[in-house]
Order: C-alpha cells, then structure tokens, then sequence
C-alpha cells in the first residue's frame, strides 16, 4: 500500500507534536489540521479549522493519501460532541468519499474501562467498549465503534491504535507529585495529616495502595512507544480492519515507581489508600506479532527520562484529568 500524503488532526498535541517530525523524516507529505495551538513547524502544510465543520474536512481530506485522526478533548460536554462524535463522523465521511487508503485512529483504553472496572485478565483486543465515568472516556468508545461501522458498511480502511495513557518528557512527575492533578488529584485520597502537607506544598511521591495495603497495578505507554506505533502501521495491509493495544513492554506497581522517584530525586513517599480502583495490565502481544511492535519505555526509562527533563530546566504544563 503506497502512502505518500497524510492528514494529522490534532496536531499541536502531544501525539501531533511527536509524530509530525518522525513522517517528516520518513519523506511523507504532511497536511497539519491547526485548531487553537499553534504547529510552528516547519515542513508541514498547515491548515486552520474545525474538524466539526464539514466543508473544512472535505478540503483538508481531499488529495490526501491517509488520514491520522488524534484529534480529542477532555472533559468538555460540548467540546467533545463537536470534536470526537461530529469530527469524526466528517473525517470518517469524507475519507469515504475520498477513497483515501489508510484511517488510523488513535483510541484509547479508557474505552474499555481499565482503571475503573475490575479485569481478570490482561485486557487484550477483545475486551468490551464499556467507557469508564466521563466524556473523554465515553467519546473514545464512541469513535471506535463510529469505525467499526465504516469498515462494516463502507469497507473503509481503517487501522484502530487504542493507546493507554501517554506520558511524554515529565507526565510522570506531574503524576506522581503528591501536589499534582494529573491523573487525579491526590488531595482527593489524603488524610487529614496528609492534606496538611499538600497544603505546604511540600515535595512529595504518592504511591497508591488497595484498602489492603498492596500497591496499585497499572499500564501506561512512553510517547516514543506510541510514535513506532504509527509508523510501524501506516502503509501496512495487515492493518487495515484491525485494532492494535499500544501500552508499554510491562505494567507497574505504584510502590516501584515511588520507591523509584525518591532513588532518583530524594522525595519523601506518601501513601494513599482507595478502594475506588483496579489493577489492569494491558496485552500487546497482537502489535508485536503483527507489527513488529517493540516498546521500550518501562517505568524507570520514563522516570530517567523525566528527571533528565527536569534537569535541563524544563517542566511541561500538567492536565487536569483522569488518566
């Protein structure tokens, strides 16, 4: 399958802003859907608009070979009608019209449930679109099953990547911070004696545990992971009707992590107890077998390459929301 021009929405995204330079360097031709943020790159053809507005997508899709869909909103009621149910309709719609190659969608785990709902096993492919609580999660579900429906009726070639929650230059931190919202505050859990020292904005690791005292389980993917992903995916027939988990080469245990993060930085850990969420580890085995998949980013290159972030003088805005 010969792949030369590609259209990214969400661009000026973490996914967007990683991606972009590696199609680059492979020679595709890149059309850059600009929304609010700002691509600045160079070597893009960037276009300004609204994937909700249906002229503006039949344009941006027109002439292109493939589409990489990465588009997405938070937890905003109307946002995500207009971006995730109606942009990806028009995109859907229009790349049927268009008859472009390759559909790739960049879903996430949060359309099945993870975190939130007890798995007794590693949650392959197969697993049910039951969203965990809240629009971002609901709206991914939704856009998976928006493709199933185009591929089923319409044959259209699409390629489904259901990512687990991305952490890029310092996420981690930003998680694990016990000031952070990122990922959920951990205010939320904290007791009264440990409330007082968030409220000092004193440096900290939270390290969540069950009510039984046994650390939390959880899978997430390093940003460079998800970038092989794609492109290891675009031009390749094996993926076409097929949907891929993109996670990390292992799941992590909240204990390590934190144990990890005061090795590395010297901040006291802090333990929280919930009984709100479960363990889940994700399956890749599909992405390694059919497309060669090889995740490199466990939890401590996430936190070495946080902390070397860190280091540099940097630091990333942190998100307000669920991970």
């Amino acid at each position: 399958m010969k792949i030369k021009n590609i259209l990214v929405t969400g661009a000026s995204g973490k996914l967007g802003r990683n991606l972009i330079p590696e199609l680059l360097k492979a020679g595709y031709n890149v059309r850059a859907v600009e929304n609010n943020t700002p691509l600045n790159m160079s070597g893009v053809e960037v276009i300004k608009g609204k994937v909700e507005d249906e002229k503006f997508v039949d344009r941006a899709v027109s002439g292109m070979d493939a589409v990489c869909h990465l588009a997405s909103c938070k937890e905003d009621r109307e946002k995500f009608i207009d971006v995730s149910i109606r942009g990806t309709f028009n995109l859907l719609d229009l790349s049927k019209k268009h008859n472009i190659k390759q559909f790739i969608l960049a879903g996430g785990d949060a359309s099945i449930g993870i975190f939130f709902y007890p798995h007794a096993a590693p949650l392959d492919e197969n697993a049910p679109l039951i969203a965990y609580p809240g629009y971002y999660a609901f709206s991914k579900a939704m856009e998976e099953f928006m493709c199933a429906q185009y591929k089923g009726q319409y044959k259209l070639p699409i390629t489904i990547l259901r990512m687990s929650w991305i952490f890029d230059a310092d996420d981690i931190l930003n998680h694990l911070a016990i000031n952070s919202t990122f990922g959920g505050p951990w205010a939320s859990l904290a007791d009264p004696d440990q409330k007082a020292i968030i409220k000092q904005k004193k440096e900290g690791v939270g390290c969540l545990l069950h009510c039984d005292g046994k650390p939390f389980i959880r899978h997430i993917v390093g940003i460079k992971d998800v970038v092989q992903s794609f492109m290891l995916s675009i031009g390749n027939a094996k993926t076409i009707g097929e949907t891929f988990n993109v996670a990390g080469p292992s799941a992590f245990s909240y204990d390590v992590a934190a144990k990890y993060v005061k090795e590395k930085l010297g901040w006291p850990i802090l333990e929280f107890k919930s009984k709100e969420y479960f363990d889940f580890q994700i399956n890749v085995t599909k992405a390694r077998s059919i497309l060669g998949y090889t995740p490199e980013y466990d939890i401590f290159k996430i936190i070495d390459e946080a902390v070397e972030f860190r280091k540099k003088g940097k630091s990333s805005a942190p998100a307000n929301y669920k991970g």
